[in-house]
């Protein structure tokens, strides 16, 4: 399988919302807000965290990696084992994977990571797009 790339971590925005709620500034119903299809895609595709609840502190974190394309067709918005993302990875085009934590006891939830996989679409040479972009007097 190719490796993942254009990754982007989100500890910082993480740790921003979890000291506004400690701080009292942000209540505990606005960042508890699980849907119940993500706290359903965490009982059936989610993979477990070590990391303990930072709200209710009842339980370790489940992990739910969605993945979103234009050419997935109808699984793209959809949650998927790590198994999936593999072969997925293999068959398909460039497509992005975020990877959500999420407490089934509180329904707390927050991105935690987004990153592309997939065949990467090939690239045209410099002059190639030059010309499509150059105009003509019949234009």
């Amino acid at each position: 399988m190719r490796s993942q790339r254009q990754t982007v971590d989100y500890a910082l925005q993480r740790r921003s919302v979890l000291a506004e709620v400690f701080a009292g500034r942000v209540g505990v119903a606005e960042v508890c807000d699980a849907s119940p299809y993500l706290l359903r895609a965490a009982k059936f595709h989610g993979r477990p965290s070590p990391v303990v609840c930072p709200i209710c502190r009842k339980e370790q974190l489940t992990l739910v990696s969605w993945v979103f394309g234009d050419r997935l067709g109808t699984v793209s918005g959809s949650a998927r084992s790590e198994d999936e993302i593999v072969r997925l990875a293999q068959t398909k085009d460039e497509f992005t994977v975020h990877v959500v934590e999420v407490c089934r006891t509180c329904s707390w939830n927050h991105l935690v990571q987004s990153y592309v996989l997939g065949e990467a679409p090939p690239r045209r040479s410099r002059s190639a797009r030059t010309r499509r972009s150059a105009r003509t007097a019949s234009d």
